[in-house]
């Protein structure tokens, strides 16, 4: 197997995240979203969505993609924290997607350490998980992650899947 890179995602990448990203929501959520809501995601209107923000993208969001063989085998999005409408002072891991096939191995804590060291100016980074997704919550504190005690509400096709946010220092 050949090394993994990390590096900045381009636009010619956008159809292959969007692919990432829905498979790996269809994977991680199962059981946790509804059913329908999962199967009615579009990896082709993921990816307008996507190529039009990245087209517009002020450069505050960095995008990042785990590449192997040439192939994009997983993405993340860090930049800025929002509390609402209002930018603080730390970082947020937006998202974190690997190709479900490929979980385990090292793809996401490359990701993961990539976004964490581009984001050392800011004092903490912040993130968002499913309050029911015990792997996910698993993967954030094997890398030093911690529940900081806030909940938020979420809900999909009118089923509450709250999320609790998760904090850790970068520096200082």
């Amino acid at each position: 197997m050949s090394a993994l890179t990390i590096r900045e995602m381009t636009l010619a990448d956008c159809d292959r995240v969007s692919g990432i990203r829905i498979r790996g929501w269809r994977h991680a959520y199962r059981g946790l979203m509804p059913q329908p809501y999962l199967d009615g995601l579009s990896v082709t209107a993921d990816a307008e969505r996507r190529r039009a923000r990245f087209a517009e993208g002020n450069g505050s969001v960095v995008n990042l993609v785990a590449e192997r063989d040439g192939t994009v085998v997983g993405w993340a999005a860090h930049g800025p924290y929002r509390d609402g409408g209002t930018r603080t002072g730390d970082a947020e891991l937006y998202a974190i997607y690997v190709e479900p096939a490929l979980l385990g191995g090292g793809i996401g804590r490359a990701l993961l350490a990539a976004s964490a060291e581009r984001c050392r100016g800011f004092p903490r980074m912040l993130l968002w998980v499913l309050k029911e997704n015990a792997p996910a919550r698993r993967f954030y504190e094997r890398a030093g992650f911690r529940p900081d005690g806030a909940e938020e509400p979420f809900e999909v096709d009118g089923v509450p899947v709250p999320e609790v946010r998760y904090v850790k220092t970068l520096r200082g």
